[in-house]
Formats: C-alpha cells, structure tokens, sequence
C-alpha cells in the first residue's frame, strides 16, 4: 500500500515539474495590459527560437553577431523611418540609450510586447509587418548597440 502512494505522489510531483517548465509567458498589450494574441502574427521565421523566447523571456538572439547583423538589416526597412538609421531617434524615440519611453523594454519581454503590439502615438503594431522571428532579430540589434550604463540593462542579467 505504501508503494502505491509513493509511486501516485511521484508521477503527481513529475507532472507538476513537467507543467512548470513548459510553462510560457504571457505577452502583454503595454497599454491596455490585456493579453496579446501571438496567433495574429505573421508567419514565417525560426519557431524554435520563438519558443524559446515564449518560456524564458530572454531573446536567444541577443549576443549572436549574424543574428545582429540580420536585425540591423531589417531595422533598416522596417524601423528607421521613424527611430533614425542608427536609432539615434526621429519620429521616434532613441533606442540606443538607457532612456525607456516605456520602462519595461529595459526587458526583452518588453521590447518584444511593443513590437508585437504597439504603443501609444505613432508606434503601431509590427505583428502585421514583421514576423515574431524577425522582431527578436531587430532586437539583438538595439541590444547591440546599447551605449547606456550597463546596470539598468536587465536583458544583460540572466
């Protein structure tokens, strides 16, 4: 009888670990905090990098020189009209320094919810243009080239 309980609270224990880290994150609209609905986004890309991303909040990409290079190319197409061809900030604000419109794209969650969904003024969501594997790839790009002060760089601790 007493195996019976102990093999009943393994398997229990076992699914419990499993579930936590298969765990995702919840991506979240910056202003209105609801949820944002990854099914829209466009197609194409690395899904398993995308996964990835999903459970740690970390971009893989991040550190990757051909990964950055492929970024700042579409950073080029896709975000210089409006953030500079340095994003050193035009239309939009400056994205190499360590000043956040929004604070939570000291993240690499928050950088990719405002991608993905937009945000106040004329930052419009980017899941219509870009697919989820290009953002992080435009990501590392910004992280690249971060000239901030190291310590308010959250994606840098891990």
């Amino acid at each position: 009888m007493k195996i019976k309980y102990f093999l009943t609270g393994s398997t229990l224990s076992l699914a419990l670990l499993s579930a936590g880290t298969l765990a995702e994150i919840t991506f979240r609209n910056a202003i209105t905090g609801e949820p944002l609905d990854l099914s829209f986004a466009k197609t194409g890309g690395n899904p398993d990098i995308f996964k990835q991303f999903k459970e740690t909040g970390s971009n893989p990409y991040n550190g990757d020189k051909e990964a950055v290079k492929k970024g700042h190319d579409l950073f080029m197409t896709a975000c210089s009209g409006c953030h500079g061809h340095e994003a050193e900030g035009k239309l939009g604000p400056g994205l190499a320094d360590d000043y956040w419109t929004y604070p939570a794209n000291e993240t690499d969650k928050g950088l990719f919810e405002i991608l993905f969904g937009g945000a106040n003024g004329m930052m419009g969501p980017q899941y219509v243009n870009l697919n989820t594997d290009e953002m992080l790839l435009i990501m590392s790009w910004i992280r690249d080239i971060y000239k901030g002060d190291p310590k308010k760089a959250k994606w840098l601790k891990k």
